[in-house]
């Protein structure tokens, strides 16, 4: 990944990375975005990735339909995020809907956006660990783009009020 980041120079602006996927600790990234967004003027892409499995060529017609069916999940999710972050920060996001790998997706969404200068993930506070999109970045979290903001997912408004 070679692109520089501009997010600060004249005409860009600064903005977050979140992810919106089915865990339950989601609206806190959001949350948290919002709140930053407010804070430094800047804007936030909310990114929803669909896995896709091998399809089978003769079962194309039900990957289609699965496909779609998940397309409209991911609206449906990505609408809901958007209209949280409207209510936090009066703010429209943009929307990302990807296919595939998600740690690809998010690191090839980074890389196609020269103002992305930060990601927020939101980890669950439960003993079953941050969740999958956590764990799998951590391994490559050295090697990573841009800063990382991981929100506990125990954290209230308030909370996240007082730090962000």
């Amino acid at each position: 990944m070679t692109t520089q980041r501009r997010s600060y120079e004249s005409g860009h602006k600064p903005k977050c990375l979140v992810i919106v996927d089915d865990s339950a600790e989601w609206d806190r990234a959001v949350y948290y975005a919002s709140r930053w967004a407010i804070r430094v003027g800047g804007g936030v892409v909310m990114l929803r990735v669909i896995e896709t499995e091998d399809q089978n060529q003769q079962w194309l017609g039900v990957a289609d339909i699965m496909r779609a069916e998940a397309e409209e999940a991911a609206n449906e999710a990505l609408d809901r995020a958007a209209g949280r972050a409207n209510g936090i920060a009066a703010i429209t996001p943009e929307r990302v809907i990807r296919e595939g790998d998600p740690t690809e997706q998010v690191l090839d969404v980074i890389d196609k956006d020269e103002d992305i200068s930060i990601l927020v993930l939101a980890a669950n506070p439960g003993a079953e660990g941050p969740g999958p999109i956590i764990t799998t970045m951590a391994k490559i979290m050295g090697e990573f783009p841009i800063p990382v903001t991981i929100v506990p997912g125990g954290l209230t408004d308030e909370e996240i009020d007082s730090l962000s």
